[in-house]
């Protein structure tokens, strides 16, 4: 349902977008175009392209809500990070590849870290200059 309701809005932003472009300029906007009079003249009765534009227009916005409305729905009950049921991981690592000491899956809080991974090398008398590439 949400993706014939994006394809309909999709089309109707396109058809928009077409019809806004195909009308003719009134004039006013930044001092460019337009035709003569059509500022002070009075207006008659909406043009069939104006019709046109008021009905894309407004099925547009009723396409937005809908599509607003539905993807609340759907995430209601879900999360950025996961489905919201808790897995173990029970597999074996591939390759040589090694979990860090103090890891554990099925904890809510995490471990902490390595305090000795995250330390600056230590200082050594060994100049600060990259080597010469002689």
């Amino acid at each position: 349902m949400e993706n014939v309701i994006l394809v309909i809005h999709l089309i109707l932003a396109l058809a928009l977008i077409a019809i806004v472009l195909l009308q003719r300029s009134e004039g006013g906007g930044l001092g460019i175009g337009g035709g003569g009079g059509g500022v002070m003249s009075a207006r008659g009765a909406a043009t069939a392209m104006g019709k046109i534009t008021w009905f894309l227009a407004i099925s547009f916005i009723v396409t937005s809500m809908a599509l607003t409305i539905l993807s609340a729905r759907n995430a209601a009950n879900s999360s950025v990070i996961g489905d919201g049921t808790e897995q173990s991981v029970t597999e074996e690592l591939p390759g040589n590849l090694t979990l860090p000491a103090g890891t554990d899956f099925g904890s809510d809080t995490p471990a902490a870290p390595n305090v000795e991974d995250l330390m600056p090398p230590a200082a050594s008398d060994e100049p600060l200059t990259p080597p010469r590439a002689d």
